[in-house]
């Protein structure tokens, strides 16, 4: 059996459902006074920098992958702290499916740093690294809530997980509602996991509100295993049924407060009065025929088990038999892992599974769907990958109590080693293949070759735009007619327009629709275009509407950056890093293309 688990049974005796009665509710038996306090295996200090090294990294090197995160938060943002941006049809009030009140949190920092008199692109980053610092905050909070609650070595894997998996690489630094929502359901789950010294029902019903609310309504379900754990507790008559109603009420009053708060910023911008979160749910559940997320594209089923075996790796398999290695080991074994009870370990394992399932059965499915779970599919690895060393570390196994302790070692610290690698060739890998649409714009801000007025277009890699915070002031993006035949985002507008301020939140645009229809009114010509971006790939053909800018005599290139060649690459070098290498053989090799700024000839 694990060591802390004794040493936890010798100061606390034997292990009981927690006992909570009166109105303000306190663990009876041996849970009533405080236990000893944990000895982490990390100090919070080095668990924090820990978690920020990696998320800085992040915050400075990883490429947007979603272009929904530049037009419907990146754009929206910079048009509130600069006056102009991209405004997509969400944000038209005549369907009003985005909140401002997100975009407003996040606007007053921006602002600040822009005070500096900085550029653009250090807004951007300067508010990417802010994510970090928080992320890494909320993360510090779960992993000291894991060490007492269940195991300090439970605690350090998790700690591990979120440090160097690509998953949580991507959604620390993402301007995005899933990873805001991924942020409160940390601290959420802290607050429902740590019970010393009574329920913290109150604020984590909260924090779970708070990221449904301001962030992404779907999240709100991950506190369903919570919810019906403490109400079931309630019923049995282990606590006072009136003091779990009290509580409640106080989370719930606290979230209403929240939603007010929102209402009232929404309907400053809007100019009337918006329930955003209710619009979300509406439109995506209940939008009707040709409306509704799938408009945008549906995946086959497994794709999350593909996504998140490329982000996770063996994380991801720990995390999805967690349940059934705790229950084998509990009732088959009688080996109990953590200083919990059964249910209340299940009750911390079936957020994921909950998750998993519900977006699963989803047709509609994008990558960022998932951060919000990632705090609990870290969560339920580390409890896997902790029951599994207690389980190999027993003597009494019959299994492996035959098998050296130094045999055992070693296969583990291999299995844990290969782990980490693939997490980090992974990310090496995305990163230096798909980080160009961040790098070419530079050359417009230190050659100073702008002029207001000026425009940069987009045909076919309109969405690989990163936002206006990397143009110049006054420098607007345009698109250009490309193959795609859906709606493109318009534009804010910029005047000074009857009563109230930003005028681009509450006018109703032109030309936008929620069913993904095409309209020409989003285009512009060629010929007014002073800067365009092109992507060129050996061996790609010219379409009308697609011609190869990049070789078009009318065109100079003034900054390119390699680009991974997707159609040309093998899937072992489009998964991880491979060093460009002429040892390495031909069908394992990256093949490369250009992403390129190109400036107008003048004749």
């Amino acid at each position: 059996m694990d060591p802390s688990l004794e040493e936890f049974k010798r100061r606390s005796g034997p292990i009981k459902v927690p006992q909570f009665q009166g109105t303000n509710p306190q663990p009876l038996g041996n849970l009533q006074q405080a236990p000893t306090p944990t000895r982490l295996y990390l100090p919070l200090s080095v668990a924090f920098y820990t978690c920020f090294a990696s998320h800085l990294l992040a915050a400075l090197y990883a490429p947007i992958q979603d272009c929904d995160e530049t037009f419907n938060y990146w754009e929206p943002l910079h048009y509130l702290t600069h006056g102009y941006g991209l405004q997509t049809w969400e944000y038209s009030p005549e369907y009003g499916i985005r909140s401002w009140a997100y975009i407003a949190l996040h606007a007053l920092p921006a602002k600040i740093v822009s005070l500096l008199g900085q550029s653009k692109t250090f807004e951007f980053y300067a508010l990417r690294i802010g994510f970090a610092i928080v992320c890494a905050a909320t993360e510090v909070r779960l992993y000291s809530a894991i060490s007492r609650t269940l195991n300090p070595r439970v605690g350090v894997i998790y700690l591990m997980i979120v440090a160097v998996t690509p998953g949580f690489f991507y959604a620390s630094s993402a301007f995005l509602p899933s990873s805001f929502a991924m942020y409160t359901s940390t601290l959420g789950l802290a607050c429902f996991m740590d019970w010393y010294g009574g329920p913290r029902t109150a604020p984590g019903i909260m924090w779970f509100g708070v990221g449904a609310l301001l962030g992404w309504p779907f999240a709100g379900a991950l506190v369903v295993p919570f919810v019906l754990e403490d109400w079931l507790i309630a019923l049995v008559g282990q606590v006072d049924l009136f003091a779990t109603f009290r509580r409640y009420l106080d989370g719930f009053v606290r979230c209403l407060i929240v939603l007010a708060l929102q209402i009232s910023i929404d309907t400053f911008f809007y100019h009337k009065i918006v329930v955003v979160p209710w619009r979300i749910v509406a439109y995506n559940v209940f939008g009707g025929q040709g409306r509704g997320p799938d408009i945008f594209g549906t995946e086959p089923w497994d794709y999350y088990v593909r996504n998140l075996l490329l982000n996770f790796n063996i994380w991801f398999i720990l995390a999805l038999v967690s349940g059934p290695l705790f229950l084998f080991q509990w009732i088959v074994l009688k080996q109990h892992t953590t200083k919990q009870t059964l249910l209340r370990t299940l009750t911390f394992l079936s957020p994921f599974y909950l998750w998993l399932a519900i977006f699963t059965l989803e047709p509609h499915k994008e990558e960022r769907f998932m951060f919000p779970a990632y705090p609990f599919l870290a969560l339920n690895a580390a409890i896997a990958f902790h029951s599994l060393l207690a389980w190999i570390g027993s003597s009494e196994s019959i299994i492996f109590g035959r098998i050296p302790a130094k045999l055992k070692l070693l296969a583990i610290l291999s299995t844990v080693l290969v782990a980490v690698n693939i997490g980090l060739l992974r990310t090496l890998g995305t990163v230096t293949a798909y980080r160009a649409p961040l790098q070419i714009y530079r050359v417009l801000e230190s050659a100073n070759m702008t002029r207001g007025g000026d425009t940069v277009c987009f045909g076919k890699d309109w969405y690989r735009f990163p936002s206006s915070h990397f143009l110049p002031h006054n420098t607007h993006a345009k698109f250009i007619k490309s193959e795609f035949d859906g709606l493109l985002p318009g534009n804010f507008h910029e005047g000074e327009t009857g009563f109230g301020f930003f005028p681009g939140t509450w006018l109703v645009p032109a030309g936008m629709n929620d069913q993904n229809r095409e309209d020409p009114g989003k285009h512009v010509d060629v010929e007014h275009c002073t800067f365009l971006v092109d992507s060129y790939m050996p061996g790609i053909e010219a379409t009308e509407h697609e011609p190869l800018y990049v070789v078009d005599d009318g065109w100079e290139k003034i900054a390119c950056a390699p680009f991974l060649d997707t159609s040309r690459t093998g899937m072992v070098a489009r998964t991880v890093w491979i060093p460009d290498l002429a040892v390495i053989p031909p069908r394992y090799r990256r093949r490369w293309g250009e992403h390129c700024l190109l400036h107008r000839r003048t004749t």
